[in-house]
């Protein structure tokens, strides 16, 4: 069955095109020729088409028809929120409104002078926010796996310009943790996601939409270890112009660690799961994310 591998789908030639199509006609051009795109995927993309598919009539509970064609919407809206990524951080003329539910509960951490962790989901459009995240006045750490190609991530960042936030890539040699700590200890906020991880990575197992699954062990442990405030954050596209961004009032993990690390999980797992119901087509995890890993 599928599973995650790290890096996502696209190529150089791909992003090339529809950022000289944002450059030179803007955001609606580029979402016309997303439709091509997204048609391409849905018609040719089973590997992907299958989970999200599945996802859609057994979790979600649509109805055959209706799953079908949300997987179609559902590439076109993943479409998007990555051209109004690119079209946010670089800068290029928009109509973008945003609305931010939950921002003073990040501004309380800032002003406590301690850090803290924001765990979000590859569900909305949580690259919007981080960018957003700088008007905290404070530094914003974010922890990824490093799978992408290189050159298309080098790419990117040419045209972008983004350089107001610091990558800490996850190692085999655990120098990440460190990195996080260090960030802590400056004070600074720590992102990452809480919803994928890569074969043979520790996870932990939670009820999500009706059934078991697997979620990596590490951020939860995080939160638990170092025992700064926690809140949940994300960023959902409500219209073409408009996302409603939200964070959760904070909350810290004490008391022993294997309790802190499932109080973590059952927070984030029954803040998901509100989410996603309340926007199911912003789900972007393209395997069988219901698998769960084997065991000797």
């Amino acid at each position: 069955m599928s599973s995650w591998e790290g890096k996502s789908k696209g190529n150089k030639l791909g992003y090339s095109i529809f950022i000289a199509t944002l450059r030179y006609g803007g955001v609606l051009p580029a979402y016309v020729l997303l439709r091509f795109v997204a048609a391409y995927y849905f018609i040719f993309s089973y590997s992907s088409s299958r989970p999200i598919f599945n996802y859609f009539h057994t979790k979600i509970g649509y109805g055959w028809w209706r799953s079908l064609l949300s997987v179609y919407r559902n590439y076109y809206v993943f479409g998007q929120v990555l051209i109004d990524k690119v079209v946010v951080m670089s800068g290029i003329g928009n109509k973008f409104t945003f609305e931010f539910e939950g921002e003073k509960y990040l501004r309380e951490i800032t002003a406590a002078g301690r850090g803290g962790i924001m765990l979000s989901a590859h569900l909305g459009n949580w690259e919007v926010a981080g960018h957003l995240f700088r008007r905290l006045e404070t530094r914003i750490n974010i922890v990824m796996f490093d799978g992408e190609h290189e050159r298309i991530k080098k790419y990117l960042s040419s045209v972008t310009g983004e350089r107001n936030v610091n990558i800490i890539v996850i190692k085999d040699d655990l120098s990440h943790i460190y990195a996080i700590n260090e960030a802590l200890s400056n004070q600074e906020l720590v992102c990452m996601h809480a919803d994928r991880f890569l074969k043979g990575n520790k996870t932990v197992q939670a009820n999500f939409l009706g059934q078991q699954a697997s979620f990596p062990a590490g951020p939860f442990l995080l939160a638990a270890t170092f025992r700064v405030p926690v809140s949940l954050v994300f960023a959902f596209k409500e219209t073409s112009t408009h996302y409603h961004l939200y964070a959760t009032q904070p909350r810290e993990y004490h008391g022993r660690r294997r309790q802190g690390v499932e109080l973590a999980v059952q927070d984030f797992v029954m803040e998901l799961e509100e989410m996603v119901k309340k926007y199911p087509e912003q789900w972007f995890n393209y395997y069988d994310f219901w698998e769960l890993p084997k065991t000797d």
